[in-house]
């Protein structure tokens, strides 16, 4: 899908997993400086990382990125968004169905049918016409609601959609995906009809997650299908970079690939609003819904919803893996992490290192008696402490 030679798929998942660390290190350093990072060309060989400061061109070069000088930070940016997000919650906005921060243009940018459908949102939201650029498109996204990672699965004898990831939550075994495709209570019977399990909880609108837990006859695997025929195992959850390639699997479409565009979007269907999620060029179908998005061998999220198809191209969105995780108190199967529940927050050692907790970019924890911060949002895994993943911690 993206017209790589083998050897440029090879060199771009590991530019890519590098580039977040130095992004990382980079975001810690510039502080309310900071205003987004994202990589580009085919191997995804250049990094820029944006500052609203040209004092910080020096620092942001030592790593080997390009800088951009801008005038908004990501903190302004998502609180120009955040305007619009309060307004979506008390007008109709079908007609604006996808507005997001674009790191690349330094704008809060709006999709809408037309401009007087963007002018009327922003009045709504109280939001400048020069804090946002408008992108008119007839695209509506939609839930891909016809019903191991990438298998078929049906609810209640009637809709079709994906299965995402693996998860345990203490002794009870499962699979994470949209929210959409089902509510608690509602059955699954699997790709066999065979039964499966029940949805234990289901957000939507305003997320697109949901979890299934299963029968004693499946078993939790870190696998996800890929290409023909062929599986990938699941290693972590590291949040990919704006640019960086991903993929997809799905049981109507199977495996397709393209590239993040923004992070933190909000969609209207027409059923709701849905906040969070993140848009990418993957084409998706009816009955992906659910399935999961990866990078490289990092699992990204799970299939909500899009504009076009397969055959000629299209948006799709798909709700973050991190936040599912951390809302149901998951613990993602992969290589190397085990069965159970994420440690609670707020217990007495909350600022210890625990394997199962979703961190996020800034936050520092002790281990072994040694301060560290995060680089890469991701759900920690038990062989990745943080004095073994320096990719995704800085001792401080």
């Amino acid at each position: 899908d993206l017209r790589l030679a083998p050897g440029q798929a090879a060199a771009r998942l590991v530019n890519e997993a590098e580039a977040g660390t130095r992004a990382g290190m980079l975001r810690n350093t510039l502080g309310d400086r900071f205003a987004g990072a994202w990589v580009s060309g085919a191997t995804s060989a250049e990094l820029t990382v944006a500052t609203t400061d040209a004092a910080d061109t020096a620092a942001i070069e030592a790593q080997g990125a390009e800088a951009a000088v801008v005038g908004r930070n990501l903190a302004e940016l998502r609180a120009v968004k955040e305007k619009l997000d309060a307004a979506a919650v008390r007008t109709r906005t079908r007609q604006t169905p996808v507005w997001y921060v674009d790191v690349k243009t330094n704008r809060v940018t709006v999709q809408a049918t037309s401009e007087s459908a963007a002018t009327a949102f922003l009045a709504a939201s109280g939001v400048s016409g020069r804090d946002v650029a408008v992108r008119v498109s007839p695209d509506q996204p939609r839930v891909l609601e016809d019903l191991v990672g990438g298998d078929a699965y049906y609810i209640d004898g009637q809709a079709r959609c994906s299965i995402g990831f693996s998860v345990t939550k203490d002794d009870q075994q499962g699979f994470a995906t949209a929210g959409h495709c089902g509510d608690p209570g509602a059955t699954t019977t699997g790709f066999n009809e065979a039964a499966q399990g029940t949805f234990q909880a289901s957000t939507f609108p305003g997320k697109d997650m949901a979890w299934v837990g299963v029968n004693s006859d499946w078993t939790a695997t870190p696998d996800v299908k890929a290409q023909d025929g062929e599986k990938i195992q699941i290693a972590g959850s590291v949040e990919a970079l704006v640019g960086a390639s991903v993929c997809r699997s799905g049981s109507t479409t199977g495996w397709h690939c393209g590239t993040v565009q923004q992070h933190d979007t909000s969609v209207t269907y027409p059923e709701g609003t849905v906040d969070g999620l993140t848009q990418t060029t993957v084409c998706a179908e009816p009955g992906d819904s659910g399935g999961p998005f990866v990078s490289g061998t990092q699992a990204q999220g799970t299939t909500s919803g899009g504009s076009g198809d397969c055959t000629n191209g299209g948006t799709t969105f798909y709700q973050p893996i991190n936040p599912l995780l951390s809302d149901f108190g998951l613990t993602l199967k992969t290589t190397s992490a085990a069965s159970g529940t994420p440690a609670p927050q707020d217990n007495a050692a909350a600022d210890a290192w625990a394997a199962g907790r979703v961190y996020q970019v800034g936050t520092t924890v002790s281990f072994d008696g040694v301060r560290y911060r995060c680089l890469q949002s991701h759900q920690a895994q038990g062989a990745g402490s943080p004095a073994s993943t320096p990719a995704l911690w800085q001792r401080v």
